[in-house]
């Protein structure tokens, strides 16, 4: 049995699905990895699985260089013919998906892990995107071949209604599942100046914009804290922060730029709250890794965001795009240690409840065995 994985980025392949694919391994498949070039490539090698390279663009904004990829995505799985097809990431979703209508495949698995920029922006030329993205996801998902796994509820009846798929073939899968034992819990750190973490990729969309001006505003009352910005620059992302702003944010009182870092488990331990103020998600990974080694999370209340903590039990919800009310949340956990501990208590056992790697490996497993 064969099954092959197109991903845009090999690090996040490695990120978000390779407990599932070693599991796959394990029940017999022989893993194929497709994804652009890049260090985490060698990682995947040694892990035993074959990898293609696979040409995507960031912006789609040249169709020539789109229809290639499209081509070749085809030409890819005609080549390997594998059992199972999972597709991950939106291009490889809606090309992949396409190109599978054309092929021997017989099973098609579509992760759509967030509907992003895509839903997010305004103006003409992102409604024209918006109406071709909903036709290509059309094109790519209504197959009687293929299953949809979304990780809210919210995406999930937003892509029903625009008639992008069928009910009858999604199912709902929290996020991609934690290591328990990477990240554990551990008691959180009481004496000193509470350090405040946003961590994400260095997106506007993420709300980094929005954190930045609550440091201020807090600053401005004198709430004592530490803040931390942790995550990659993203320059190929049309909502990219840039080194300019990066440059800017190194000169607020209370901030530290931190950038990439490998040991997020370590990153979480050594913070107080975890803050993510984005506009949209699949399902969050930062916040149930933050749940997971017990720390108190803010976040947004709008899709995926919300789906990833319990309000007012293992973190606080605000308005999206509030840099006003996320200050008050950041306060409020400030200043009531008592609270943010009863918060990571809670969002511990959370993450042991629904967000185990085993249990999403488990579902995957029994997806790539049903038949159609």
């Amino acid at each position: 049995m064969k099954i092959l994985y197109i991903v845009n980025e090999p690090w996040f392949f490695l990120s978000h699905r390779l407990p599932i694919a070693i599991a796959a391994q394990e029940q017999g498949y022989t893993v194929h990895v497709a994804t652009r070039d890049g260090e985490a490539v060698q990682e995947i090698l040694e892990k035993g699985f074959i990898h293609h390279p696979i040409s995507l663009s960031r912006n789609g904004s040249s169709l020539p260089s789109e229809l290639t990829s499209l081509l070749s995505i085809w030409k890819l799985i005609n080549e390997v013919e594998p059992d199972v097809l999972h597709l991950v990431t939106i291009k490889p979703v809606i090309y992949g998906g396409i190109a599978s209508r054309f092929t021997p495949v017989k099973k098609v698995v579509a992760a759509v892990s967030g509907l992003g920029t895509l839903f997010l922006a305004e103006g003409f030329k992102a409604e024209l995107k918006r109406n071709l993205g909903v036709v290509l996801y059309r094109c790519a998902l209504r197959s009687n071949k293929t299953t949809v796994i979304l990780q809210n509820p919210d995406d999930e009846q937003l892509l029903i209604d625009l008639k992008a798929i069928k009910a009858e073939q999604t199912i709902l899968i929290r996020g991609s599942g934690i290591d328990l034992t990477t990240f554990e819990a551990s008691p959180e750190r009481l004496s000193g100046t509470p350090v405040v973490t946003f961590a994400a990729r260095l997106l506007f969309d993420k709300g980094i914009a929005e954190f930045v001006d609550a440091i201020k505003l807090l600053n401005e009352k004198g709430i004592v804290a530490s803040y931390q910005i942790v995550g990659d620059l993203d320059l190929g992302n049309s909502t990219s922060v840039t080194t300019k702003d990066i440059d800017d944010w190194k000169s607020i009182p209370n901030l530290v730029v931190l950038g990439y870092q490998k040991d997020m488990s370590a990153v979480f331990t050594d913070s107080n709250i975890v803050v993510l103020p984005s506009y949209r998600e699949g399902l969050p990974k930062v916040l149930i890794e933050a749940a997971a080694c017990g720390r108190a999370v803010i976040t947004t209340n709008v899709p995926g965001c919300r789906d990833a903590i319990e309000a007012n039990k293992t973190g606080l919800l605000v308005p999206v795009k509030n840099s006003t009310e996320l200050a008050n949340a950041i306060a409020k956990l400030v200043t009531d240690s008592k609270l943010r501990v009863e918060m990571g208590v809670a969002g511990r056992q959370l993450a042991e409840r629904e967000f185990a790697i085993e249990k999403v490996v488990d579902q995957h497993l029994s997806i790539y065995q049903q038949t159609n």
